[in-house]
C-alpha cells in the first residue's frame, strides 16, 4: 500500500469527458451558467440540474454580485427568463435592504415578464390552487409594483394572456400605486378585462385565420393582402421580421413591399433599437436561403449589412495583432440550444467567431473536433462565411482535440499574440491522455510565443475550465451576445468578468 500519495489540487476536477479540468470561483461558475442558458436541456447537462447548481450559486454568492449579474443579463446580455430566476432566488436569501426591489425593477423590461417573475415564484416554491402566490417576498411586490408604473395600455394589453398568472393575478396580489388618474383608470381596465385589443401582427394575423375562405386562392390573396397592411403599417417588429421572411416571402407579396423590408432590415436606427442577439440573424439567413425565390438574394444582402452595423461596436485588435480563431464543431456543440430553436451550439461559436474575424487584418481561423482544420476566407460577409464553416463540419470529426490547435503552431512555429477559442469547454484528448490543451498552452509560451494569449469563450457554461486560469495568461469570457466583445475590451484593458459586473448599477 502506498500512503505518500501524489497531492491533487484542490481546484482539481474532471469534466464530462472524464479528463482534467479546473473549478472556477462562485462568481465565475454562476456568471458563466447564466449568460449561457436557456433554462433547456444541453448535451451534458438536463435544464432541471442546471437550474439546481444556479439555484446553489446564488446562495454561495454575495447578493449585491446576483443582483447585478441580473441586471448585466438582463441589459448588456439581453436575456429575459434567467434574470428573473436570479431575482427570485434572490428574495429567498436576501431580506435586508431594497436591493431585490431595485433589481426587478431594472430587469422587468416588459409586461409580460411581471407575470413571468411570479409565475416563476410558484414553480420554485412549489405553490398551487387558489393562494399559489401567497406570502410573496416583500420586495418581490415592491419591485413588481412598481414596475407597473412603467408601462402604457398597448404595452399591457399584447402580452395580457390567459396564462398560469395573468396581469390581474399581478395587480391584486402588489397593488401597485398609480402616478396619475389615467393610470389608474388603466389599472381598472386590468381588473375588468376592458383593455383594447392591440393591432398587433399576431391579433390580425390571427383573426384572418379563423375566417372562412370561398377558395384556397381567396384565402391565399387575403393573407397576401394582410402581409402588404402589416408591413406598410410599421406595426411588423424588427425581430418579428427576421422571424416571418420567409412567411412573407410565401405570401407573394409584391416587390415594392420586399424593398420595403429590406430598407428596415438594413437601417442602422432600426438594428441598433432592435438589440437583436446575433444568431438571430443567422437563422434567418438560412431560412432565407432554403428557398426558391426570386426576392431571396435582396433581403440575404439585407442581413449581411444588418450584421455589419450590429457589431459596429467591436473594436477587435489593432492591426499589427496577429490573431488565430478556434471554432469547436464536436458533438456536444451539435446540440440545440432550446427545442423550439434550430440554432445549435456550435452556430453561435461560429456566429460570433466569424463578427470577430471581421474586425481582424491579421487573423487565421478554423474549425477543431478530432482535428484541426485552418479554413481562410474573407472577412466581408459574416453570414455568409458562418454558412461555409457549417458546411464543414462534419470534415473534422466530433472529439474536443483542442490541443491540436496549439500543437499546430508548435509545429509550424507560427507566432501569434491571441489564440481565441469558442467552445463548451470540455476539451479531451480522444487520443491519448498525455496531452492536453495546458500542457500545449504551456509549451508555445515557453518554446514559441512567450507573450501570447489564450481567450477561452465559454458557450455552454457547465462550470469547468479545462486550463488554469490564473496561469499562462488565459482568460475567460461567456455568453452568446456579441456584448461579449465588450467584455473582451475589459480584458485587454486589465479587467475581469466579475469586476465589470460589479460596474452595474443596482
Amino acid at each position: 500500500m502506498r500512503f505518500n500519495l501524489k497531492h491533487k489540487a484542490q481546484d482539481e476536477i474532471v469534466n464530462y469527458e472524464l479528463a482534467t479540468a479546473y473549478k472556477m470561483s462562485p462568481e465565475m461558475e454562476l456568471y458563466t451558467a447564466v449568460v449561457t442558458t436557456s433554462l433547456s436541456n444541453n448535451f451534458y447537462e438536463k435544464a432541471n440540474n442546471r437550474l439546481d447548481r444556479i439555484r446553489l450559486l446564488v446562495k454561495q454568492n454575495d447578493p449585491l454580485f446576483v443582483a447585478k449579474l441580473a441586471v448585466y443579463a438582463r441589459e448588456k446580455m439581453h436575456l429575459r427568463s434567467i434574470p428573473l430566476v436570479l431575482v427570485s432566488e434572490l428574495a429567498k436569501v436576501h431580506n435586508g435592504n431594497d436591493l431585490v426591489s431595485r433589481a426587478i425593477k431594472k430587469v422587468i423590461r416588459r409586461a409580460d415578464e411581471i407575470t413571468e417573475l411570479l409565475a416563476y415564484y410558484q414553480f420554485a416554491n412549489e405553490r398551487n390552487g387558489t393562494k399559489k402566490l401567497n406570502k410573496l417576498s416583500r420586495q418581490m411586490q415592491k419591485g413588481i409594483a412598481q414596475a407597473f408604473n412603467q408601462f402604457d395600455e398597448y404595452q399591457f394589453a399584447k402580452y395580457n394572456r390567459k396564462a398560469e398568472v395573468t396581469l390581474k393575478d399581478a395587480l391584486f396580489i402588489t397593488h401597485p400605486k398609480a402616478k396619475d388618474e389615467a393610470q389608474q383608470a388603466l389599472f381598472d381596465n386590468i381588473v375588468t378585462d376592458q383593455l383594447q385589443v392591440p393591432y398587433t401582427w399576431e391579433t390580425e394575423l390571427s383573426k384572418l385565420g379563423q375566417k372562412d375562405f370561398v377558395s384556397e386562392s381567396a384565402k391565399k390573396k387575403a393573407f397576401k393582402a394582410k402581409w402588404e397592411e402589416l408591413i406598410e403599417s410599421q406595426k411588423l417588429g424588427y425581430m418579428a421580421l427576421l422571424r416571418n421572411l420567409r412567411n412573407i416571402l410565401e405570401a407573394e407579396v409584391d416587390f415594392g413591399y420586399i424593398k420595403q423590408i429590406a430598407q428596415r432590415l438594413g437601417d442602422a436606427k432600426e438594428v441598433r433599437r432592435a438589440k437583436q442577439l446575433p444568431f438571430r440573424f443567422l437563422a434567418a439567413y438560412r431560412e432565407l436561403k432554403a428557398l426558391r425565390h426570386t426576392d431571396v438574394t435582396i433581403l440575404l444582402n439585407a442581413l449581411e449589412k444588418a450584421v455589419k452595423i450590429s457589431v459596429e461596436h467591436i473594436r477587435g485588435f489593432n492591426e499589427n495583432t496577429k490573431v488565430l480563431i478556434a471554432s469547436d464543431v464536436s458533438g456536444s456543440m451539435q446540440y440545440n440550444i432550446s427545442p423550439k430553436s434550430k440554432i445549435l451550439y456550435y452556430d453561435i461559436g461560429l456566429m460570433l467567431s466569424m463578427l470577430l474575424k471581421s474586425k481582424c487584418q491579421r487573423v487565421m481561423s478554423g474549425i477543431f473536433g478530432d482535428t484541426w482544420k485552418v479554413v481562410n476566407m474573407p472577412s466581408g460577409n459574416v453570414l455568409q462565411n458562418v454558412n461555409n464553416l457549417y458546411k464543414l463540419q462534419n470534415t473534422v470529426g466530433f472529439s474536443t482535440n483542442g490541443h491540436l490547435v496549439i500543437r499546430e503552431l508548435i509545429k509550424s512555429k507560427t507566432k501569434v499574440d491571441k489564440v481565441l477559442f469558442f467552445t463548451d469547454m470540455q476539451m479531451w484528448n480522444s487520443t491519448s491522455h498525455h496531452d492536453s490543451l495546458q500542457l500545449a498552452w504551456k509549451d508555445y509560451k515557453r518554446a514559441v510565443a512567450p507573450k501570447a494569449k489564450l481567450y477561452l469563450f465559454d458557450l455552454a457554461g457547465y462550470g469547468q475550465l479545462p486550463i488554469k486560469k490564473e496561469m499562462y495568461d488565459v482568460q475567460l469570457i461567456a455568453g452568446w451576445s456579441d456584448k461579449i466583445f465588450d467584455m473582451l475590451h475589459a480584458l485587454e484593458r486589465g479587467s475581469n468578468a466579475v469586476a465589470e459586473i460589479e460596474e452595474i448599477v443596482v
